[in-house]
């Protein structure tokens, strides 16, 4: 079913740069946004950052279970080393039928490594790794990996590029491209069943090397594609 816009989205880890500059975005468009953390005065703390920056914006404050049953698509923005443990926690908050949208990346960071290095995940990624331990039927689908977090959170910053989207149901990833895509500059390029997630996750490492390299915010767009990539 596609999302509408007057539709609920929970956000999982909008108080990181990700997820706060994604509420931002959507909530422009007039989503509303239901914030989770595991503290919930936290959350309530990043409703009042994000009602400053939109004002027009609806933002309501969860703690992490509570977000995820407030909506039917679940965006999950969390650093690696608390992504097993936060979706271990929600598992009795999942129910079926929902849309998992997973944005993390098994960088090295997360073990005190290089921001420039991935680490190893036994099920391929760490959107694999999502959808092993989400409950039967809730579906998970990969992205938003090379989108920059600050370009996000600048809202008088145009963007321009394009979001790799990986899932094993193309309705599941069409899905997902209608929510995105409610952002203006944003395009969903379909990139195939999950498995390719092991690709697009690296993606961040080689941008984050890039953006240090040359002090920028880059992303990627994909040429030669045809107009219409969705039907």
């Amino acid at each position: 079913m596609a999302p509408s816009p007057s539709d609920p989205v929970c956000i999982v880890g909008a108080s990181g740069a990700l997820g706060f500059g994604l509420a931002l975005r959507l909530a422009r468009t007039g989503v509303p946004i239901a914030i989770g953390s595991r503290d919930l005065e936290r959350a309530q703390e990043t409703v009042e950052r994000a009602s400053a920056a939109v004002p027009s914006g609806s933002f309501a404050a969860h703690d992490n279970a509570g977000a995820v049953r407030a909506a039917n698509t679940v965006i999950l923005s969390v650093p690696f080393r608390n992504q097993s443990e936060t979706l271990a926690n929600l598992k009795d908050a999942f129910r079926p039928g929902q849309l998992l949208i997973d944005a993390t990346v098994p960088l090295a960071a997360a073990v005190s490594g290089k921001a420039t290095r991935m680490l190893g995940v036994w099920q391929g990624s760490a959107a694999q790794q999502a959808r092993e331990m989400v409950p039967e039927g809730v579906r998970v689908v990969s992205a938003l990996h090379t989108v920059s977090a600050a370009s996000l959170s600048d809202l008088d910053h145009a963007l321009a590029e394009d979001v790799l989207v990986c899932g094993d149901a193309r309705e599941d990833k069409r899905e997902a491209a209608q929510l995105i895509e409610l952002i203006e500059g944003l395009r969903c390029v379909d990139c195939g069943r999950l498995e390719m997630a092991r690709i697009t996750e690296s993606l961040t490492a080689l941008l984050i090397s890039v953006n240090s390299r040359y002090k920028a915010h880059a992303g990627i767009r994909l040429t030669g594609l045809p107009d219409i990539l969705w039907k």
